[in-house]
């Protein structure tokens, strides 16, 4: 009697089981999202170096330089706070030649200018040059409006993995229903970030080359669950 009673609650249990395991049913999906941006601001990564035998000497050059930059930067309406030291430095190397050794120092400093008006870009770097700036390590274009771009970009990837999982569900007869989880997989601003040495500074302003901006892409991939019913 007592195993009649219990397989009356197995089968009593299992058409619940079977009711929870339709309702858990699900899809995931990846969705990606990519939008185009025309720059706005352009941030120059340079540097201010010398080389030299005598460590006083060689600050002291690059001290008179910075001076000299950060002067010219605000002449031009350059707000202090688009003026950012990133590092200083003054190092002690060494050179061997014929078993003998030759003590050399070389000072740099690296400092981060944000330009809000693209335009002035080659006006600028051409200001920078005459004032004793000998190296570029980076020039990267941006948008202002990067956030509102972030969320249209979202948007974008979300409403992409819809429409991946109602193609998946259709053709099995089934519809997709409320997103049960939503994931970031992946989120990036593709910014080309250009170098240039010496020559290549000079070249630029003897030419009255400018680097072209182009688009920047801003790209969000996600994971998304849906109900499948």
């Amino acid at each position: 009697m007592k195993k009649l009673i219990f397989l009356f609650a197995i089968m009593g249990v299992l058409p619940l089981f079977a009711q929870q395991s339709m309702d858990n049913a699900s899809v995931s999906v990846t969705g990606e999202g990519i939008v185009k941006v025309t720059p706005d601001e352009v941030l120059i990564k340079s540097r201010i170096e010398h080389e030299g035998a005598s460590p006083e000497v060689v600050k002291s050059q690059n001290d008179k330089v910075v001076n000299n930059i950060i002067k010219y930067l605000k002449s031009q309406g350059i707000d202090e706070k688009d003026i950012q030291t990133d590092y200083v430095n003054l190092n002690k190397t060494y050179e061997y030649n014929d078993k003998n050794r030759t003590t050399k120092y070389l000072a740099n400093q690296a400092i981060s200018i944000t330009l809000h008006n693209i335009n002035d870009y080659e006006k600028i770097m051409k200001g920078l040059l005459e004032n004793g700036l000998n190296r570029i390590d980076g020039i990267q274009f941006k948008s202002s409006q990067m956030e509102k771009y972030e969320i249209e970009a979202r948007k974008i990837a979300v409403l992409d993995a819809q429409s991946k999982a109602k193609q998946f569900a259709e053709p099995l007869g089934q519809e997709i229903g409320k997103a049960i989880s939503i994931s970031e997989m992946e989120f990036n601003q593709v910014q080309p970030m250009y170098r240039m040495d010496k020559a290549m500074m000079n070249e630029s302003v003897e030419s009255d080359e400018t680097i072209a901006p182009g688009e920047l892409e801003v790209k969000v991939r996600v994971n998304v669950s849906f109900q499948l019913k």
